[in-house]
């Protein structure tokens, strides 16, 4: 099996804000996980990050945070994807 994209996302928003998810299916496990997704979801501006998940090699699943880095329990991509709108929801609230 080759890795397959699940979801590919990219969005705008008119304060210069950007959204992108990136979510694939893998063969095998990225080092430091035991679930077969590699992603990287981004929100933020230009060269700088305000909310970030990704499961880089070795690290893990892990998100970024304004707090910093923390790992993140990762169960499947749909509440991946919950957890990050959820995060991005709660930051624009706050504008």
């Amino acid at each position: 099996m080759k890795a397959s994209p699940l979801y590919r996302f990219r969005r705008e928003f008119d304060d210069g804000a950007i959204l992108e998810v990136v979510i694939w299916q893998v063969p095998e496990p990225v080092e430091g996980c035991t679930h077969p997704y590699k992603y990287r979801l981004f929100y933020g501006f230009l060269g700088r990050r305000i909310i970030g998940y990704d499961n880089e090699r070795s690290k893990g699943d892990h998100r970024h945070t304004s707090g910093g880095e923390e790992r993140y329990a990762f169960t499947g991509p749909e509440k991946l994807m919950d957890d990050f709108l959820a995060d991005i929801a709660r930051e624009r609230s706050n504008l």
